[in-house]
């Protein structure tokens, strides 16, 4: 990644020309102006492209590459700082593609790219893997929740690439999420409904306290402090209307 991104940068400012093209002979004065020239473009660009690459290489590599003045050396003595074993490159990738998985129904798209790329770089170690081979594959790493869907692709004659596995997939990814936030919402409501009757129950009448006196309340006259049977005008008015006992002899 650091040399694609120095190559770019060099052939942005129109500098690489020393990496493309062989260094020409050494200018001498039978040399004709064009020659000239070309030595001199050639010189220019192996220069600036030089004084560009020491600037963006390591610290931990620099002492083994400041005494090079020509460009392609340069770089050749800095690809074999980085020198791997394809075998055991293509023993991690392997190991990397078969211990990846999704855990959650979020991230579909992410996850089917990142294999694919693994399987990418295994192809050119050459280790091939087929897009049949891949597409099954890929399915078995995805959730449980993906399990009517994978059903469904298995039950079909129809064959998917990589791309139309991606858009399926997404969309399906969709409807999963929408289902799970529905859920959701039920599950909130359903927790709250018993708080609601706990809070219906609460309304109910408290029953009297037993120990509370309160004072009479005669129900003729409507003054407190007695009740009716000892109301003086309850018995007036008894007597008046002639309902009232006899007094006996004695004024008893």
């Amino acid at each position: 990644m650091w040399k694609e991104r120095v190559l770019l940068y060099l052939g942005w400012m129109d500098i690489d020309y020393a990496i493309r093209k062989d260094e020409p002979p050494t200018v001498t004065d039978t040399n004709t102006e064009a020659k000239i020239a070309l030595y001199e473009h050639w010189e220019r660009s192996n220069r600036l492209s030089v004084m560009f690459i020491k600037t963006k290489i390591f610290a931990g590599i620099r002492g083994s590459v400041d005494w090079h003045t020509k460009v392609r050396d340069l770089l050749k003595v800095i690809d074999e700082q980085y020198v791997t074993s394809d075998k055991a490159l293509a023993s991690t990738l392997i190991m990397k593609f078969c211990s990846t998985k999704l855990d959650t129904v979020r991230g579909v798209r992410e996850h089917i790219m990142k294999m694919r790329d693994t399987a990418t770089q295994l192809k050119k170690l050459e280790v091939e893997i087929s897009d049949s081979f891949l597409v099954h594959y890929i399915l078995n790493t995805l959730p449980p929740q993906y399990s009517p869907f994978k059903i469904s692709y298995n039950t079909h004659k129809d064959k998917w690439s990589i791309n139309e596995l991606m858009t399926m997939y997404v969309q399906e990814e969709g409807r999963l999420t929408m289902e799970m936030g529905e859920s959701a919402m039920l599950a909130m409501q359903g927790k709250s409904k018993p708080q609601a009757n706990k809070k219906g129950k609460g309304k109910e009448k408290l029953a009297p306290k037993a120990n509370v006196k309160k004072d009479p309340v005669c129900f003729f006259c409507k003054r407190k402090g007695h009740v009716k049977k000892d109301c003086p005008k309850f018995q007036k008015w008894l007597e008046k209307k002639g309902y009232a006992k006899p007094k006996e002899v004695g004024g008893k």
